[in-house]
């Protein structure tokens, strides 16, 4: 690699024996990546082709192991090598995590306890960090590439990922434990419609009834717990807005991934440590509103800004979509009233409820069930107030029977009976339902 690398001095005999513990072999390797940065050129380095640096790093690792004079079979050593590669030019212990695309969320609770979610199933990584240096090294790698800083007067972090993955750190004194880490995961692959319906996420009718309530402007709010697939949902629902029409996406941040050509995206800014330069959810829905939208998408509704996306529904922007945590529609409605509340402009209650049942139509409730699979468990449409609260019918629901031996949940989807108002603004904007859309009845017995 030529002025990459500078030759590296002679060592006199280093520790030996054939036993090596887990904390041995940690401070092996993190003797070998100091002394590996010692004679690395980093700037030029990081500008070479991967392979090529793989190779190179290979031969002084190999180096380094011989003046340790530590004996070591050649998976050992290529094992130390992808090691050692990894701290030098990605997140260490994290990176093969981050390779594998079945994972979704890599969960760090300390430097020696982390773990990880495949298929909505929680286990334990056999991945660990040396100590909490090296967690917090690791760290601070990933919110300096994203132009962040996290030390005591900032020790709380949301940043990403390059390939989007949502990141939040937290560390002492506010968290006791020592450094914890966060990754929700983001995959390339974004996934279509049709795929949550050979999931059994939802059914096809119900799938064709939100298109056409997508495409007719409808006022959608998506509702459900963390990790049930709210932004799944919204992703997959996006896809039914027709390409010739201009969207704004408003996140805290960046998750969503619309497909369609005509897309602003905003994204919030915290504060820096002098209190200064944050722009919040409300700020950015305000410039959205002067940028001529025909659709704004909140990724998700958090605090004040939900009195300004009520405000932007019931004034022109038809169409829009957010999410919210909330158990149930019911509830759903009540933190959105909870959040108005919090702009703190004396707007009496049942105004605000009535406000809230003129601009939201259509509930969809998505939920992560005992088995780790994720449902739409029900589509509900707003049909007025009652008792100055906002009233919703359900049109479909998913419901539980049971579990199978293998732990599976059990039910089906199925049609409540009741016929959605809707239907008549469908028929205005001419979008046919098939006949059968009310028949269908999905069993989910695996």
């Amino acid at each position: 690699m030529g002025s990459s690398f500078r030759p590296l001095p002679p060592r006199p005999g280093g520790p030996t024996g054939p036993v090596r513990t887990a904390d041995r072999y940690f401070e092996l390797k993190s003797e070998i990546h100091k002394k590996l940065l010692g004679v690395l050129n980093l700037e030029k380095v990081t500008s070479l082709p991967k392979d090529r640096v793989r190779a190179e790093i290979g031969r002084v690792v190999e180096k380094l192991l011989e003046d340790e004079r530590v004996p070591m079979t050649t998976a050992e050593t290529n094992k130390m090598v992808e090691e050692v590669l990894d701290e030098v030019l990605g997140l260490g212990p994290l990176e093969p995590l981050l390779k594998e695309p079945s994972i979704s969320d890599i969960l760090v609770n300390s430097y020696n306890r982390v773990y990880i979610e495949r298929g909505g199933k929680l286990s334990l990584s056999p991945v660990r960090f040396k100590d909490n240096a090296h967690l917090m090294h690791i760290i601070e790698k990933i919110v300096s590439q994203v132009g962040r800083r996290i030390d005591e007067a900032q020790p709380i972090v949301d940043a990403r990922l390059l390939d989007g993955s949502r990141v939040n750190a937290i560390i002492p004194p506010l968290a006791l434990d020592g450094p914890s880490l966060s990754i929700r995961r983001f995959g390339r692959h974004v996934i279509t419609s049709d795929e949550m319906v050979g999931y059994k996420t939802i059914t096809p009718m119900m799938l064709r009834f939100l298109a056409a309530c997508v495409q007719a402007k409808t006022t959608i709010l998506i509702s459900g717990g963390t990790g049930s697939g709210k932004t799944t949902t919204l992703n997959a629902m996006s896809r039914f807005i027709p390409e010739d029409e201009r969207i704004i996406t408003i996140e805290d941040t960046a998750e969503l991934q619309l497909q369609q050509r005509h897309v602003v995206k905003f994204e919030t800014r915290p504060q820096s440590v002098s209190k200064s330069g944050g722009v919040n959810q409300r700020q950015l829905l305000r410039t959205a509103l002067r940028m001529r939208p025909d659709r704004i998408i909140v990724g998700e509704c958090r605090g004040a800004e939900a009195l300004d996306m009520l405000q932007a529904m019931n004034t022109g922007v038809e169409g829009s979509m957010t999410t919210i945590h909330a158990n149930n529609p019911k509830d759903a409605f009540s933190r959105l009233e909870a959040m108005i509340l919090m702009a703190d402009l004396q707007i009496p209650n049942r105004v605000i409820v009535q406000q809230l049942a003129s601009a939201i139509k259509l509930v969809v409730q998505v939920t992560r069930l005992s088995d780790g699979t994720r449902k739409i468990i029900s589509i509900s449409e707003v049909v007025g107030v009652s008792d100055e609260r906002v009233d919703t019918r359900d049109i479909f629901m998913f419901e539980r029977t049971g579990v199978s031996d293998a732990g599976k949940v059990q039910g089906k989807f199925r049609w409540t009976g009741y016929t959605p108002k809707i239907m008549e603004k469908l028929q205005i904007y001419g979008i046919k339902m098939p006949p059968g859309l009310f028949d269908e009845v999905v069993e989910v017995n695996s």
